[in-house]
């Protein structure tokens, strides 16, 4: 399984991105995606996440009308579409899918919020 990460990069507050993800290398359906991230000295944490079936999401609360994750499950692509960009959304972000009762990560892509 491979998972390539593109969209990160530098930002002022107030801004947006968007993050891409392609899933590779698989034959079994997954059952979905999400997006964490990991802010400097601090553990890696949920942002969102979508099943495949149904396209169910979840977010966590400090992103809640910010970001919005989607899916095209035709080409295995999840995004991270993340607006009113702050300080604080600085991180490295990693997508992982969920396929088989296995979490696959990706290398991660660098967000830094700064004036």
């Amino acid at each position: 399984v491979q998972l390539v990460e593109s969209g990160g990069g530098l930002v002022q507050p107030g801004g947006s991105l968007r993050l891409s993800c392609a899933a590779s290398g698989f034959a079994l359906s997954p059952y979905g995606m999400s997006w964490h991230r990991q802010r400097t000295g601090l553990g890696r944490e949920l942002v969102a996440a979508i099943t495949r079936v149904g396209g169910r999401t979840n977010y966590a609360d400090f992103v809640k009308g910010r970001f919005t994750i989607s899916s095209d499950n035709a080409n295995d692509t999840v995004y991270l579409q993340m607006n009113d960009l702050q300080s604080e959304d600085t991180a490295v972000y990693y997508c992982r899918l969920l396929i088989g009762g296995t979490a696959h990560w990706g290398q991660g892509t660098q967000v830094t919020v700064s004036s």
